[in-house]
């Protein structure tokens, strides 16, 4: 069991680490852990340990380096046996990005299921990573110069380009077509800020503005260099009235910002709220 200031002290460690070193699972319970404090991060763990462990067992002799009986392996234990499968009923529903809901109820968006996907394939040391694809998180595993894209989301569908192209325009639009980094690969600390952006979108769609404001603060642990994190917190602070600690975050992201469109912007409403101060 962990409490909510341990995780959030876990997670400004975070936001000092390297990207490489970020244990991502681990990271996603503890923000788990945040709407959760009373859950048994130990069995959560275990779960995953057990996992990975199953997996092992079912690649064929020989087949360690062939990326097909990686896929198969994976499948065949997250999905077969666990029942690990997009939540599309319910899709809504928060639950679906918290990862230890998504392991209570083997359900939920596809960033969470491929958090779990990676945390699998890379405790067996395999080369798995997530995907930059527009509106859906995919992974792409690589063994001895193959490779297989899936969709943990759609019960571990391999994507070709006819599935990926479907996918982008039924995610991005009709005219959408698939660019090269599509295809390119996303960091630890990006994977963590797409599972915690699902929960902030459906905060604000709910119009709860609070609620929106507390993710963005948690993102900011394990994200601290994040420009647009630093202004979108400005913003809703500003909205609750907080002015100097809107002005600040405001002004840490002009600090980082370069040559970021908004900064002009972001200069005028810093001069409209200490306007409001004086």
């Amino acid at each position: 069991m962990s409490t909510r200031p341990e995780a959030r002290e876990y997670l400004r460690k975070v936001g000092e680490q390297a990207d490489a070193d970020i244990e991502l699972a681990e990271a996603a319970l503890m923000l788990a852990v945040l709407d959760r404090p009373s859950g048994d991060l130990d069995s959560y763990r275990r779960h995953l340990t057990e996992l990975a462990e199953d997996v092992a067992g079912r690649v064929p002799p020989g087949g360690e380096d062939d990326v097909a009986a990686r896929v198969a392996a994976l499948r065949e234990t997250l999905v077969n046996r666990y029942g690990y499968q997009g939540d599309t009923q319910t899709y809504e529903d928060l639950q679906n990005a918290n990862l230890m809901g998504v392991i209570d109820r083997r359900r939920g968006l596809p960033v969470a299921l491929g958090i779990i996907f990676l945390h699998v394939a890379r405790l067996r040391e395999w080369d798995a990573e997530g995907l930059n694809f527009p509106g859906h998180f995919l992974v792409r595993l690589e063994a001895a110069g193959g490779r297989i894209i899936v969709d943990p989301f759609r019960k571990a569908l391999e994507c070709g380009a006819v599935e990926l192209r479907d996918l982008l325009k039924a995610t991005a639009g009709a005219d959408a077509e698939l660019e090269p980094e599509h295809y390119a690969p996303v960091d630890n600390r990006s994977i963590l800020l797409r599972l915690q952006n699902n929960i902030k979108l459906r905060h604000l769609r709910a119009n709860q503005i609070n609620k929106a404001l507390d993710v963005l603060e948690d993102m900011l642990l394990f994200a601290p260099k994040e420009p647009t994190l630093w202004r979108e917190t400005g913003l809703l602070r500003a909205h609750f009235g907080n002015l100097n600690a809107a002005i600040a975050a405001l002004e840490t992201f002009m600090d980082m910002a370069g040559d970021d469109p908004a900064q002009h912007q972001t200069a005028v409403i810093i001069q409209q709220l200490r306007n409001r101060l004086n």
